[in-house]
């Protein structure tokens, strides 16, 4: 089990050829939009505020390209995390505003008590670490892969995108939330991929 350092560091050095693909698509199911502070019926998700996630294992590459596992309850322990979830890596809302924000706003979540930023997504460690180097970020974030989607399948959060042409298949619905030893305190689960407010904006408004 992995020791979680103070908001994380360590570098990467894989590189990928990657193709980029939009994720603006008509939602599999329709579900109505909810503010920052609600909870999510049962008939959407599997959690609300209040309820206690699943000890899942996530996965990630460290500087020595080892691969490590880090469970939710290393991350929230005696913790106040922020964990959020994208739809795919190397996708441009993903890249260029979902992950950004947190990267930037990192100090100020820091200031407001957060130990822990990281974001959770439906593709391979690999593949993340090539992510986090493509769009040059530090240790701001750690990016964690739920790369089987258990995680995902066990909050209720699937993103069923098999119909899709670019070969997304099942993935994560874009979320973000607090946790704080294992509990959910606020939670924004988004329609599908839409992004409109779990960015890192809405949580420091909210704390």
């Amino acid at each position: 089990m992995a020791t979680i350092p103070k908001l994380l560091s360590f570098t990467t050095t894989i590189t990928t050829t990657t193709t980029r693909t939009t994720l603006s698509f008509p939602l599999h199911l329709r579900l109505r939009r909810r503010s920052f502070s609600s909870s999510v019926s049962a008939a959407s998700a599997a959690i609300s505020v209040g309820s206690k996630l699943p000890d899942s294992t996530f996965s990630y590459i460290d500087a020595y390209d080892e691969v490590k596992t880090v469970t939710v309850n290393d991350l929230t322990a005696n913790k106040k995390a922020v964990l959020f979830a994208v739809p795919g890596a190397f996708t441009p809302t993903c890249s260029q505003k979902h992950l950004p924000g947190f990267v930037e706003n990192a100090g100020k979540l820091r200031e407001k008590g957060v130990d822990v930023i990281a974001c959770v997504a439906v593709n391979d460690a690999f593949v993340l670490k090539a992510w986090k180097k493509d769009i040059g970020i530090g240790d701001e974030v750690l990016l964690l892969s739920d790369g089987n989607g258990d995680f995902t399948r066990a909050i209720g959060a699937e993103l069923d995108l098999s119909d899709k042409p670019v070969g997304l298949g099942v993935r994560s619905r874009r979320y973000s939330m607090v946790v704080e030893d294992g509990v959910v305190k606020l939670l924004n689960l988004e329609e599908g991929g839409a992004f409109t407010s779990s960015g890192a904006e809405d949580i420091l408004k909210a704390l």
